[in-house]
């Protein structure tokens, strides 16, 4: 099996000191991707903050991934898109953005939509929430069981999403999550201190 992997998702404002944030989050442990998730900016602003997060992501070589807009992606040349499920199709960011994109698609508690992801010919998918969020409000609650017959069936990497934090993480490494998607348990503290907690899971359930 291959290790879980941390997957860093922004808070939805990502001016100020945020870059200064980023690159503590990064230097305090190893990150495998970082998703852009900001809301009500239009897509000059979005390029214009996307800036210095891309610059810090490319020295580390952690992948920049951009929440819902193809466009964006596109625009600032990202590394991938990650499509909720009324973001536009697999079909038109592979595309537009080419055959390297790294494309995510939001399945929630469907295992349908997973597999439909896969056949379109999306890069990963992405189950939750797996616990309440303080995010963004949890319509779809995971069971680990999705986790579990997604790796019996798939080659295809999945992300559990929601809620996760250090201290319930365990779970979903053990039950075959591929990466965890992490926000305000990074965010709504010491950055460092909580990925380094993260590495030390990832570390002893891998």
């Amino acid at each position: 099996m291959t290790s879980c992997q941390l997957y860093l998702i922004s808070p939805l404002d990502v001016s100020g000191a945020f870059p200064d944030r980023l690159a503590r989050a990064l230097d305090a442990g190893a990150v495998a991707a970082f998703q852009l998730r900001v809301k009500g900016v239009n897509e000059h602003e979005a390029a214009r903050l996307a800036e210095p997060l891309q610059v810090l992501c490319a020295a580390r070589d952690v992948a920049f991934i951009v929440n819902d807009s193809i466009s964006l992606a596109k625009r600032i040349g990202a590394d991938g898109v990650h499509l909720g499920q009324g973001d536009g199709d697999v079909a038109d960011a592979r595309a537009q953005l080419g055959r390297e994109a790294q494309i995510g698609v939001t399945c929630h508690a469907s295992r349908d939509l997973a597999m439909e992801a896969g056949e379109a010919g999306a890069d990963y998918v992405a189950f939750g929430a797996f616990f309440p969020s303080t995010t963004k409000q949890t319509g779809h609650l995971v069971e680990l069981e999705t986790l579990l017959w997604w790796q019996g069936l798939m080659e295809l990497p999945c992300v559990a999403i929601g809620g996760i934090t250090p201290a319930n993480a365990a779970p979903l490494v053990a039950a075959g999550a591929d990466f965890l998607a992490v926000s305000h348990a990074v965010w709504g503290g010491d950055e460092a201190a909580a990925v380094r907690a993260f590495a030390e899971v990832l570390g002893a359930a891998n």
